[in-house]
């Protein structure tokens, strides 16, 4: 655990000797892990905890404490080829990198069926994007007839289960957002193929985090109901996880 503990320290930058400079290191940091949190939460690594940077405003809460200067760098990182920027972190932002899309690809399509089978509101949004293709919040309250908290109440269900991507649209480095793009998950990633599985997730993020509490693992993401009992016992069982002690997880010698 010592060893874990100091490599879980330097791979995803804990200390301030390794804090990140540039956007450049953030992508580089973000195609590394995998997968980065906006904000420190749990065992997951974070982009603004890589920063070391002062918050905006301290002690205020929220948007106050994120980076000081370099708070847009989860917007422009999404906007960078293959990366994804999505809240199936229980609601939070996770930026994910090709691969780790890849993994979550699966589940997030059969979120889109899943999802316009459950809810007329649901479906109407869905099958407009798919009819338009990606569109900014401002077009969609237009040609759906909606206004901003009834488009909101339709998007953020669908955003958790990673069925919709919110992206900012227009912004570069240091720059402003022009406007917020909203796709289907479908539009943005290409098909892995193959049947929604939550354990290979999983593996990414421990992964990602080096070593992590076991307990953590069945509220890393959206899907609740994908954490069946007993898959990180299959999972050490595979050697795809180890327990390098009791309570703690890390990845395997088997990836996939």
């Amino acid at each position: 655990m010592r060893a874990l503990r100091a490599r879980r320290a330097h791979d995803c930058r804990l200390t301030p000797d390794h804090a990140l400079h540039s956007l450049d290191e953030a992508d580089a940091f973000l195609r590394d892990r995998g997968l980065l949190t906006r904000t420190p939460d749990c065992a997951l690594p974070s982009l603004y905890e890589a920063c070391h940077e002062d918050p905006y405003r301290p002690g205020v809460g929220g948007f106050g404490e994120w980076p000081a200067t370099k708070w847009p760098w989860a917007g422009v990182l999404a906007g960078r080829p293959g990366v994804v920027a999505a809240k199936i972190h229980r609601g939070k932002t996770v930026l994910l990198d090709p691969p780790t899309a890849a993994l979550a690809d699966p589940i997030c399509r059969a979120e889109i069926d899943r999802m316009r089978r459950a809810d007329p509101g649901w479906d109407r949004l869905l099958g407009h994007l798919a009819d338009a293709g990606p569109s900014t919040a401002e077009d969609l309250r237009v040609e759906l007839g909606l206004n901003a908290p009834e488009l909101k109440a339709l998007r953020s269900p669908l955003e958790r289960c990673g069925a919709l991507v919110t992206r900012w649209a227009g912004a570069e480095e240091g720059g402003a957002v022009e406007a917020f793009e909203v796709a289907r998950w479908d539009q943005l990633v290409p098909a892995a193929g193959g049947e929604p599985e939550l354990a290979a997730l999983l593996v990414a993020g421990v992964r990602a985090a080096v070593v992590a509490p076991e307990r953590e693992l069945g509220r890393w993401f959206s899907w609740t109901w994908r954490f069946e009992p007993g898959v990180v016992d299959r999972l050490v069982a595979e050697d795809r996880l180890v327990r390098p002690e009791p309570g703690w997880v890390a990845a395997g010698t088997v990836s996939a």
